[in-house]
């Protein structure tokens, strides 16, 4: 009996964050890079994390807003850090997500909006953002340990959506803020396929994220409306297990459409690549820490999109079975 529980509890350290934490919170705030490799994975019905994310982006953009809009000539960085809040929950048979994230930090930018020049550093919180996904294709939602070890994704669809609520820090006088001033979601398609074994040192997958931004109106940016068109993300990773612990993806992005309309004056659509790695590494078995670099590569004339930026996540995830066996073991050795 010893020996029974000391292996069941091995093996659910092995699954119980690469399989539940690491997927459930993303840095919305930072659209540039995307939500990430792995983030998508499925874990245990009931399981609880909370990430704490610390960012470092720059170009062209405002890195806080997800549509991106380019300004040529600009420049912005932002330094920000994100801590949330998630947990797995069935619906039906299957696995839902729901989260919340809210960013802080500052943003540092030199712009020239309609003729104006602005030079400012914006400081505070952003707008906390939620997010529901639910699994419609792939296996049926993990209720216990022995789903937990029988677990693979084979071929994995979810639907999510994520909204955005406008009560970050805003001035409106300034084209320069973590806030936004308007409601902006998406609606998206993840897709985990899974390559070969599903041995932790051994997983292969490629992924792929399929989703679409929705923006409302900013009635009051520098005293005039900015009005967005819906903007197209398309995200792909291929993820490898180097060994039972470390994993790493190469990571490309790109986003379409989005152009944006200041009273009446139209900028330009978004039509940018991006490239980047992600390393990630089960610290112990209730914590995960991921790092990520991406920068945009078809970025030459004025009106592209020219950003870079490192992210690095910290989650920490539990649930109260895994927990258990952890104790059932350390009590039997």
């Amino acid at each position: 009996m010893n020996n029974y529980i000391k292996y069941i509890s091995m093996r659910a350290g092995n699954y119980s964050i690469a399989l539940f934490a690491i997927m459930l919170c993303a840095p919305f705030s930072t659209m540039a890079q995307g939500d990430g490799p792995r983030f998508y994975w499925k874990g245990l019905m009931g399981t609880n994390a909370v990430p704490v994310i610390a960012s470092s982006m720059g170009g062209n953009a405002n890195p806080m807003d997800p549509s991106l809009a380019v300004i040529p000539g600009a420049e912005f960085k932002a330094n920000m850090a994100m801590a949330g809040y998630a947990k797995m929950l069935p619906i039906g048979k299957r696995a839902g997500l729901v989260s919340v994230i809210l960013p802080m930090g500052n943003l540092t930018g030199t712009t020239t909006v309609s003729g104006a020049s602005f030079n400012k550093i914006a400081r505070g919180f952003g707008d906390p953002t939620l997010m529901f996904a639910m699994n419609v294709i792939g296996p049926k939602a993990m209720m216990n340990i022995p789903d937990l070890l029988r677990y693979e994704p084979k071929f994995s669809l979810d639907i999510l959506s994520s909204l955005a609520i406008p009560i970050g820090n805003y001035d409106s006088e300034s084209p320069i803020n973590i806030g936004q001033n308007r409601w902006y979601g998406r609606i998206g398609a993840p897709i985990v396929w899974q390559i070969g074994q599903w041995i932790p040192g051994k997983r292969t997958t490629l992924e792929f994220l399929p989703a679409i931004w929705l923006f409302g109106d900013n009635k009051d940016f520098t005293g005039k409306t900015m009005s967005t068109e819906p903007m197209i993300q398309l995200e792909g990773h291929l993820t490898r297990d180097f060994m039972e612990r470390l994993w790493g993806s190469i990571d490309v992005i790109s986003y379409s459409g989005g152009k944006a309309t200041i009273d009446g004056k139209a900028g330009t659509s978004l039509n940018n690549l991006g490239v980047g790695g992600t390393l990630g590494y089960q610290i112990n078995p209730n914590m995960q820490m991921n790092l990520s670099y991406s920068s945009t590569i078809n970025d030459k004339n004025p009106e592209d999109l020219k950003i870079d930026g490192f992210r690095m996540t910290l989650i920490f995830g539990w649930h109260s079975l895994i927990e258990g066996m952890h104790r059932l073991k350390s009590g039997h050795e």
